[in-house]
């Protein structure tokens, strides 16, 4: 009898924030990505073992690891931010200081 296990990894964006990179240090569209990782059974994905969370600058593609409260709150910010335009307010982009 054989038994065929492996690990499959699923990549998931989760906002589009406007953030002060901390690379490069332009203020540019991040995005919020959430990597999670799951035991396999027979191809069958069956369980989460790894969640981690990234930013990723698209003006020079630095990659940050962020902690799941961090992305958490990056997240709510990004849906509900003041004036209800999805993080922005009054046509202003957010800007914030971004460092690990």
């Amino acid at each position: 009898m054989f038994v065929i296990f492996g690990t499959k990894g699923y990549l998931y964006q989760l906002a589009i924030l406007t953030l002060v990179c901390g690379q490069c240090g332009n203020p540019a569209a991040h995005t919020l990505r959430k990597r999670v990782t799951k035991f396999t059974l027979f191809f069958v994905p069956l369980f989460p073992f790894s969640t981690k969370y990234q930013t990723q600058c698209t003006f020079c593609g630095a990659e940050q690891k962020v902690s799941a409260e961090q992305a958490e709150q990056l997240q709510a910010q990004s849906a509900g931010g003041p004036g209800g335009l999805g993080g922005q307010s009054q046509g202003q982009p957010q800007q914030q200081r971004y460092q690990s």
